[in-house]
């Protein structure tokens, strides 16, 4: 583990002080009750021996005690060269997801900062030359100031959608039964306005069903994935959104007849901050998909997506279903 390594060591190392402790623990008992059972025996046995026989069997029962303590340090040490393989196994399964999330929070800053870092640097820009310019007519500030705002709002979009990726990381909030309907309708509400602006029509097809979750990030997530299809999508195409019960699921399918995306675009949306070429175009911090499969998992679901450049795309959300 490149960031563990002596911790995985310090563990290893308690693990096989665990297994050692227990193994010559438990020699030291099986030893010494095999003793007494010795004696016992040849105390119980009722001969009384001549001189000559007697010191046969204490050299016997001397040999037996020999070889039971060659036996048991021969299993110590296999105990101790395997105890350490299995020691340092067990360490790194261990401290494996801490390190996966220590390079995840790396990559997440490091990401994170070079997004921020573009907005701020092009606000710093504008208002060093507005402060250079000596003769700078109102009108011009005017412009600098709403320049301002508008970077001003998409850092604010950009740490608002950090915020709510951080906070999927460490709540999973409440669940219950939530009808998939009202689901459906508070996201299209949010982006009614979207879709009329691109004239883009968004054809439900919802049964009656009930998901296990929550529901403000149920709307949230279907709200994301509206979001993203008319983001890509050019006027006047049509969004289908399906819902229906199958099985122990309730199964939403999002196809829209946006740009679409190659597999290998398809295999990398749903990491933090990541965005296609052909998406560059569009406003955004590529963070919507990586908070909707936090849902996602958050719900014990799943994601598919399927996608051809220029043919749009299709993704399917499966999450458990609640039954009334």
């Amino acid at each position: 583990m490149k960031y563990l390594k002596n911790d995985v060591i310090r563990l290893a190392s308690t693990y096989l002080a665990i297994m050692m402790i227990m193994s010559i623990g438990f020699s030291i008992i099986f030893f010494n009750a095999s003793l007494r059972q010795l004696n016992r025996t040849r105390d119980d046995d009722g001969f009384v021996f001549e001189t000559s026989v007697e010191h046969f069997m204490q050299q016997r029962a001397e040999r037996a005690r020999q070889a039971l303590l060659v036996d048991l340090l021969f299993v110590n040490f296999v105990t101790l060269g395997l105890g350490a393989v299995v020691s340092y196994l067990l360490a790194r399964a261990s401290l494996r997801p801490i390190e996966e999330n220590m390079e995840a929070q790396s990559q997440f800053v490091s990401d994170a900062s070079h997004e921020l870092r573009t907005p701020l640097t092009a606000l710093r820009a504008a208002n060093e030359v507005a402060l250079r310019d000596k003769k700078l007519k109102l009108k011009d500030a005017r412009q600098v100031i709403a320049d301002n705002v508008a970077d001003i709002t998409r850092l604010q979009d950009l740490t608002n959608s950090m915020l709510g990726l951080l906070k999927h990381d460490s709540e999973n909030g409440d669940k219950t039964a939530v009808e998939a309907g009202r689901v459906i309708e508070d996201a299209m509400s949010l982006v009614v306005n979207q879709a009329l602006a691109k004239d883009i029509a968004v054809e439900p097809d919802v049964k009656p069903a009930f998901v296990y979750g929550n529901h403000q990030q149920l709307v949230q997530l279907v709200t994301i994935f509206l979001d993203n299809a008319i983001k890509y999508s050019a006027p006047g195409k049509t969004i289908r959104l399906q819902v229906a019960s199958k099985g122990r699921y309730v199964v939403f399918v999002i196809q829209d007849e946006g740009i679409g995306m190659d597999e290998a675009t398809a295999a990398h949306i749903f990491t933090r901050f990541y965005r296609a070429d052909a998406s560059r175009a569009t406003s955004g911090y590529g963070l919507g998909l990586a908070i909707a499969q936090k849902i996602i998992v958050a719900h014990k679901g799943s994601v598919t997506v399927l996608s051809q450049p220029g043919k749009g795309s299709t993704f399917t959300v499966t999450l458990p279903r609640a039954f009334r």
